[in-house]
């Protein structure tokens, strides 16, 4: 008859004892100590994958720093030579004016007038078409409305053939660089005639 039967508790000396499951004390106590000496090492492994990752990353981040350095360097030196080659067609541009303007003073002496007259026109085309390389558009605003970002109202005039507000009269025309104002067009402004209130 078994133990169960007959309500006697087991001998601890029988031998080992065994649950529901068939697994005995002995073997839980060794799966238990068996896991337990798996878990530092694991830990450590994984600490090691994550110092490798950190390095990996701080590497990376090394090389795109470096790479970012080089590229601003190569902007900065870009960008210079970009001013420099400005500069250098300004300056091959405005060399034929200049020429010009010593030839028209060495015949001064001997040219009549309208020589001398034609030599000037032929002088501001030259420097009309050196502006114009140089990206430098004239602003000559007469009969257009007024524009404060771009014209100077040296004052109003009375006009009564004039839209209000308009420019009449350019004194001093202005200048841009591409879409940046250089100098503004000096002008006068035209207002409309006042009513006397007569019927």
């Amino acid at each position: 008859m078994s133990q169960e039967a007959t309500g006697e508790s087991p001998d601890p000396g029988a031998g080992p004892v065994t649950d529901r499951a068939g697994i005995t004390d002995e073997e839980e106590r060794q799966a238990a100590e068996h896991s337990g000496s798996e878990a530092p090492g694991d830990a450590s492994a994984e600490l090691e994958a994550l110092r490798r990752e950190a390095e990996e990353n701080r590497d990376k981040y090394l090389r795109v720093a470096a790479e970012l350095e080089n590229l601003r360097k190569r902007a900065e030196r870009d960008v210079q030579r970009a001013q420099r080659y400005g500069l250098e067609r300004l300056a091959q541009a405005l060399l034929p004016v200049k020429d010009s303007l010593e030839a028209g003073l060495a015949a001064a002496d001997h040219a009549d007038a309208d020589a001398l007259r034609e030599g000037k026109r032929a002088t501001l085309r030259l420097l009309d078409s050196a502006l114009d390389q140089a990206g430098i558009e004239e602003l000559d605003p007469e009969g257009e409305p007024f524009d404060p970002a771009k014209h100077e109202a040296m004052t109003i005039q009375v006009s009564a053939t004039a839209e209000p507000n308009t420019v009449v009269t350019v004194v001093q025309k202005g200048y841009a660089l591409h879409d940046r104002l250089l100098r503004p067009a000096r002008v006068i402004v035209a207002q409309a005639p006042e009513k006397d209130g007569r019927e």
